[in-house]
């Protein structure tokens, strides 16, 4: 019996393995994310709580005289379960890289000693639980790695370092909880033409990310470094600008992303203003209260240059698009909604912060980049509007999102598409609620995926009157899409979570 049970223990194991270890990888291995999915999971269908319950049963029971064969449904329990929590994944495939192998390695010892214990004759129970707590070990691994993986990833951090220190290179630094990646393409944008610029590629805005951003793409002859960093807690944009200083800080918004992981939209503008402790210029979009209050406070240690689309502020990108910098008309851009206006008022602030002149880079405002999913528009082969937003998960882009949408279908048949937003905390059932009563007063249909947000949406959309249709994966919204909209449609795609999200 024990010698059986052992043989499905690891066999259960190896696949709960595969799905919480590829969990950890798309939460980027953050201790404690692990833990949130579980509960996510074995919680959010009707019948994976009454399994978790029936695994738990199950694998107390194998530990009585007389009940062992209660083991084998403890494992079968472990072996398919959470449901539709994919082992292998669709959107988000395991990636064997060195990181993951040593995760894998490090979390299987509690179960081949759980294992081996069971065959020495120690009873099933060994067997049965250390494949039962497989999501313990996963976590439990996650914690005991982070200190060989830091020290790991610090030669690669060293060298970025050396590399900026011997670089004559002046440094503009972004954060924000919304925004980051469009200002930063805004900012070497507006500078490309005048100096040699090099962005950190798509989002690579961790400690990792850019100590490979600078390491591979940081050229002999470079002039500006424009660095994206984002934070999951305090402390790490600290140290993240040990290494990298900016001579420009850029704050470009606060909002409720990572509430769920910070707490307060306080914590998140205090985690995100550690960008500004080295730097001598700070640029913050004053839109909010809080930045507002932020930008009041930091006069008093450095040069702060206010932003805004509303004014009054030294940068103004007004309704029009009309650019305004210390009152003065510079020019105008041809931006849509007000996430794209504040973008670009906070990259013009970080240019004046570098010392150019305003006007020097007007002829730059008529063609702004369209950063890649996000809101970004084409058109299908069947003729209808395409906007791609699928990298927008907040919900001040998403309402200039629906605005676009209004504007590509005017007269025509109108659809979001959504999963809708995630990490929102307390605030993230109400904000998808309010999201979906706005796509309903938009008059458009909303076709909500997967069932993280479900109930929050169709709740919204119900209660508004407008018309929800539900689907189990973004594949199956897609086809529901094409086989609908035609010529004088349109369609936005708002937010895209990868499949380790129920």
């Amino acid at each position: 019996m024990n010698v059986a049970v052992a043989v499905v223990a690891v066999v259960a194991a190896g696949a709960a393995s595969a799905r919480w270890w590829r969990v950890a990888q798309r939460e980027h291995y953050h201790p404690g994310s692990v833990f949130r999915f579980v509960v996510r999971w074995w919680t959010r269908r009707p019948f994976d709580l009454p399994l978790a319950v029936l695994v738990a049963a199950s694998a107390a029971a194998s530990l009585r005289p007389g009940w062992e064969p209660a083991a084998f449904v403890a494992l079968v329990g472990v072996a398919v379960g959470p449901t539709r929590l994919s082992i292998r994944g669709v959107t988000s495939p395991l990636a064997w890289t060195k990181r993951m192998r040593r995760l894998a390695v490090v979390s299987s010892v509690p179960v081949l000693v759980g294992v081996g214990v069971s065959v020495a004759g120690g009873g099933v129970g060994p067997a049965v639980w250390s494949a039962v707590l497989v999501p313990v070990w996963v976590e439990a691994a996650l914690g005991v790695t982070a200190p060989l993986e830091r020290r790991l990833g610090s030669r690669w951090v060293r060298e970025a370092a050396a590399r900026l220190a011997s670089a004559d290179v002046t440094v503009v630094a972004i954060t924000g909880s919304y925004g980051k990646t469009t200002t930063k393409a805004y900012v070497a944008h507006l500078l490309g033409a005048r100096k040699a610029v090099v962005a950190s590629p798509a989002s690579f805005n961790n400690r990792m990310g850019l100590a490979r951003a600078v390491n591979e793409h940081l050229a002999p002859g470079t002039e500006v470094f424009v660095a994206e960093m984002g934070t999951y807690g305090p402390g790490e944009i600290a140290e993240l600008c040990e290494w990298i200083p900016p001579d420009v800080a850029v704050i470009t918004a606060i909002g409720p992303v990572h509430l769920e992981r910070m707490g307060s939209e306080e914590a998140i503008v205090a985690a995100k203003a550690e960008i500004l402790q080295r730097a001598p210029v700070a640029v913050i979009v004053v839109d909010h209260p809080l930045l507002a209050a932020l930008a009041d406070e930091e006069r008093r240690r450095r040069r702060v240059i206010t932003c805004s689309v509303t004014g009054p502020a030294a940068v103004v990108v007004d309704a029009d698009g009309g650019v305004h910098v210390d009152g003065r008309f510079v020019g105008a851009a041809d931006t849509a909604g007000m996430a794209e206006r504040s973008n670009l008022a906070a990259a013009l602030g970080a240019v004046v912060g570098l010392g150019v002149d305003p006007s020097d880079v007007a002829d730059r405002f008529g063609d702004l980049p369209v950063v890649p999913h996000r809101r970004a528009r084409g058109t299908s082969p069947r003729g209808f509007v395409v906007i791609d937003d699928t990298y927008n998960a907040n919900p001040a882009g998403a309402a200039a999102a629906l605005a676009d949408l209004a504007e590509a279908a005017p007269t025509g048949r109108r659809v979001v598409v959504t999963p809708g937003m995630v990490e929102l905390g307390r605030r993230q059932y109400e904000e998808n609620r309010t999201f979906a009563a706005r796509v309903a007063e938009l008059g458009a249909e909303l076709v909500v995926v997967g069932e993280t947000n479900r109930r929050a949406l169709v709740e919204g959309a119900e209660q508004a009157g407008g018309s929800v249709i539900v689907v189990p994966t973004r594949a199956a919204a897609v086809e529901w899409v094409r086989s609908r909209l035609g010529p004088g449609d349109a369609v936005l795609y708002e937010n895209d979570l990868p499949d380790h999200y129920p």
